[in-house]
């Protein structure tokens, strides 16, 4: 198949949707047989270059030898528009999971499988969150609000050199929209259902030829939905008010020199999740005859409070020959969440309860009084256009944290009963390097080594023991740990240019993880420790652009292995975690990303992944649940245990999905479209062990959006829906009270208007 730059668009559109088909599915073949020209410049129709930092340089996709997807521009505000937090991003691109057990804060990242379900504010996790070139440690940090964001990148497989520690399953890559030296904003506002209020602006302003600002503005809030008919506890449940803001300067005296001053803030009131009592029929995992979604009666109390401050500073210097680059960072926030852990009202021993039986009482919080992160990363980096390009630097990090863990006597008019309180400071610093070499024009190889040394010092007591309500007595401790380790992680990859339109790649690389505390000593005397994870990927992969740019196919394969790792086991009928390491896990899988250009009115975009991951420990076993669910697991060497080896990963589903389709039309002086996303998971262990009520049905969500737009796209008018299938099933649970569950979010739609100027 040849293509000719002077094909007029038109005629490139009349390729039907079965050459893409057969092209997507051959990519190699269809790639030796396309001779495009040496130089084709992109041309209306075509799809625009996509440019990431994936290195830590500014490259096109294609010419990185690694998987990546990003997302940005409509998409984002598509998938954002009914107020959704970072968790919208869950299967929207292959291989990347994201939940959570504490709602619009605390999300939890999971990519090829690997993730954390731990819940505890301490918690590490393996998929690294990096904020304008700054690390978000803390889980709290991980959830800030997504606007005004130039693009998202999600970086599959072991970062271990350029991006370090606690990335061995990946990056998530976040970038802000930069102050330019054009006046120039936007500002969105929406309504929906349930009193949902959008607001979001930024407005750029050039102070003089050398200074310039950008200030972004958000504000997501809706009114509280589900409603407690007891006249105990929290009577109105589910409403939000999260704010958040950025101020960004940056400062370019000379060619030579530029600095970007980064201020961020966000404020956060609503709701806690709603852990449902008996919602799951026993034996199976299907909700309850009757489940209603509005009614949640309770005699707990539920709330969450989240307050986080940022500021950044990058600055760079562009000399002979090599640029110079230091990104200092500093991070604070405080955070609280309560809610009513056992779903329901009374216990066996106080009558009334229900829903169902409630063995006994669970009421809980969560809290982060102090928190503070500091970093610095000096790099510098050759500049020159010679065959051989190199980077180096040194990273530093600090963290101080306290964790508050409460109990709560709701028999009692909800009175605190139990309190323990963790503190932590880690260290760590890292020399990394990065050498790329271009053996011939087509031709180009990249190695990596970076070192890392991390040190903490833990200690937690408890002087409130909930387990005895008469005295509230109980203090232990202080229990206290000081783990350390170091670690080398490596990389290497090549990246191969079959033709103008096709790359291929191949990559080996290590991540590592540093040792985790789990501490919560609320309800159990002891602390445990997971030694540090170390992750060994193999991934193989092309990258294309077909007909002429109006098509764009990346595709994977990879396997990788992780020793020690770090899994999170419950313990039976109490409310605690344990850290424990299982001897190895082991992946392998496909990922697919497909866009293209169908025809002068259709857009598609086609993603997925095959996730198959396994737990290889003989000798490892987890205590089952606390409320007699229907375990599959086979069972372990004590009463009430279950061994784990062979199990998948936990909320790992071995298949995933995400089709859009945008269709357009020129009506007057403007432009009508409409624009359909859907996403596909398949079913998923929510722990470490098997149970039938603890196994996530697949599921399947849908979102709709129409809209015009006129005046060169400067003005816009939506209305959209998500979840239009109003979808509601389990999507989590807890295991040691009764049948506990956690639904997804039901259908919810508005109206949207955006101007541009």
């Amino acid at each position: 198949m040849k293509t000719n730059e002077n094909n007029p668009p038109r005629r490139h559109a009349a390729r039907s949707l079965i050459a893409l088909a057969v092209a997507a599915a051959f990519p190699l073949h269809a790639a030796i047989a396309q001779e495009a020209p040496e130089a084709a410049k992109a041309q209306p129709g075509q799809l625009e270059t996509v440019i990431v930092t994936a290195q830590r340089r500014s490259e096109n996709i294609k010419d990185v030898p690694m998987a990546i997807s990003t997302m940005k521009g409509e998409k984002l505000d598509v998938l954002t528009a009914g107020g959704q937090d970072v968790r919208f991003m869950s299967g929207r691109t292959p291989s990347l999971n994201v939940e959570s057990e504490f709602g619009r804060s605390f999300p939890r990242f999971y990519v090829r499988g690997l993730g954390n379900i731990d819940f505890d504010l301490n918690a590490s996790q393996p998929v690294g969150l990096v904020y304008d070139d700054v690390v978000q440690e803390n889980p709290v940090l991980k959830g800030f609000p997504v606007f005004d964001v130039e693009q998202i990148e999600v970086l599959r497989g072991p970062q271990g050199t350029l991006f370090g520690r606690n990335s061995p399953a990946g990056v998530v890559k976040f970038e802000s929209v930069k102050p330019t030296n054009k006046r120039e904003g936007y500002f969105s506002g929406g309504l929906g259902n349930d009193g949902v209020v959008n607001l979001e602006g930024a407005y750029n302003l050039p102070l003089n030829e050398q200074w310039a600002a950008r200030v972004s503005l958000q504000s997501q809030t809706r009114d509280d939905r589900v409603r407690n008919p007891r006249s105990t506890g929290t009577q109105e449940l589910e409403g939000y008010d999260d704010k958040a803001a950025r101020l960004q300067l940056s400062f370019k005296p000379s060619k030579d020199f530029g600095a970007l001053f980064n201020v961020h803030h966000r404020k956060m009131e609503g709701s806690a999740t709603l852990f449902r009592a008996n919602i799951i029929k026993k034996g199976s995992n299907e909700l309850v005859d009757g489940f209603d979604y509005d009614n949640y009666p309770t005699d707990g109390i539920n709330d969450q409070t989240l307050t986080s401050t940022g500021t950044s500073l990058r600055l760079r210097w562009d000399l002979d020959g090599v640029t110079l680059h230091s990104i200092s960072g500093y991070e604070k926030a405080e955070y609280s969440s309560r809610a009513d852990v056992d779903g329901g009202y009374g216990a066996s021993y106080a009558p009334p309860m229900g829903p169902g039986f409630i063995p006994f009482t669970a009421e809980t919080g969560d809290g982060l009084p102090k928190h503070r992160q500091l970093s610095q990363e000096f790099r510098v980096e050759s500049n020159t256009k010679e065959r051989l390009q190199w980077i180096a630097g040194v990273y530093a990090f600090n963290e101080k944290i306290t964790v508050d863990s409460n109990s709560y006597d709701t028999l009692n008019q909800n009175k605190l009963n139990g309190f323990a309180q963790q503190q932590q400071e880690s260290k760590s610093w890292a020399l990394f390097g990065s050498l790329n070499y271009a053996m011939s024009n087509v031709w180009k190889v990249r190695a990596g080594l970076r070192y890392t040394d991390d040190q903490k010092d833990f200690s937690a007591v408890r002087t409130m023991d909930p387990r005895i309500p008469s005295s509230y007595v109980g203090a232990i401790g202080p229990l206290t740990a000081k783990p350390e380790s170091t670690n080398y992680s490596w990389d290497l990859s090549t990246n191969y240019e079959l033709t103008k339109e096709t790359n291929v790649y191949a990559r080996i690389a290590t991540g590592y993880r540093a040792p985790s505390i789990q501490g919560r000593i609320l309800f159990g005397d002891t602390i445990s420790i997971g030694d540090a994870e170390k992750n060994l990927s193999y991934e193989a992969g092309i990258k294309q652009d077909l007909f002429n740019k109006r098509a764009r196919l990346s595709a994977t394969v990879y396997q990788y292995r992780v020793k020690d790792l770090q899994l999170t086991a419950g313990s039976g009928a109490v409310n605690q975690n344990r850290l424990v390491n299982a001897e190895k896990a082991v992946g392998q899988g496909v990922e697919l990303d497909f866009q293209a250009i169908l025809s002068d009115e259709f857009r598609l975009t086609l993603g997925g992944s095959y996730n198959d991951t396994e737990i290889k420990d003989p000798n490892l076993f987890v205590a089952t649940c606390g409320n007699g669910c229907t375990v599959t697991s086979p069972a372990g060497p004590g009463a009430n245990t279950s061994l784990i080896n062979g199990n998948p990963l936990p909320r790992a589903p071995k298949w995933t999905g995400n089709v859009t389709l945008r269709y357009s039309k020129p009506i007057g002086e403007g432009e009508f479209y409409a624009y359909t996303d859907w996403t596909y998971r398949s079913t998923y262990n929510m722990f470490l062990d098997e149970a039938k009520e603890y196994t996530a049905k697949s599921l399947v969500e849908g979102g709709l959006r129409a809209g015009y737009k006129w005046a060169d796209g400067k003005y816009e008018v939506a209305a959209y829906g998500r979840n239009i299938t109003n979808k509601v099933q389990l999507i989590g649970a807890i295991n040691f009270n009764n049948l506990t569950g956690i639904v997804n979010e039901p259908r919810s739609y508005g109206v949207q208007f955006k101007a541009n100027f």
